[in-house]
């Protein structure tokens, strides 16, 4: 998937072809409609990293009882993705990484996994033990320090 969109195009017509197949594999009844509590999810695997506020406020700030039974079809999830694709404030790796690194107190390119658990529940979109503890699999060393270059590139790829 691109960084943007290419204008109208014969191109254009495959990444909206793609996007439409990638679209289409969320679709769990058959409807060509995905469930609201699905698009942050499909975006991510578009390659696009949209935090759950963006998604909500793209979606027009559901109850958590219509993201899971309003749904949406493709032609409007488009746009919504047009939208995360041009936003201005993305992150990149080096972004991520450079954040990190301000919890590295030895400079060794590592932080502890416990500080990092902690930030992780508290700050930001505050995620739960369980989202944690799935995210943080695998990537403490036996000292319980996370180097963080392979975290981010770990959170990336997810």
């Amino acid at each position: 998937f691109v960084e943007k969109l290419p204008p109208p195009s014969a191109g254009r017509c495959t990444t909206v072809t793609a996007t439409g197949e990638a679209f289409g594999l969320f679709d769990r009844v058959g409807d060509n409609k995905v469930a609201y509590n699905q698009v942050a999810d499909i975006m991510r695997a578009l390659g696009q990293n949209p935090t759950n506020k963006e998604v909500n406020r793209l979606l027009g700030m559901p109850s958590a009882d219509d993201m899971t039974a309003k749904r949406v079809e493709f032609e409007g999830f488009l746009p919504m993705l047009q939208t995360i694709i041009n936003s201005p404030n993305k992150a990149g790796y080096d972004d991520y990484v450079e954040g990190l690194r301000v919890f590295d107190k030895e400079g060794n390119g590592t932080v502890m996994g416990a500080e990092l658990r902690i930030v992780l529940s508290t700050l930001g979109e505050k995620m739960s033990a369980d989202e944690i503890d799935a995210l943080m699999a695998g990537q403490e060393d036996e000292n319980g320090c996370v180097n963080y270059e392979t975290f981010v590139k770990h959170i990336m790829s997810v």
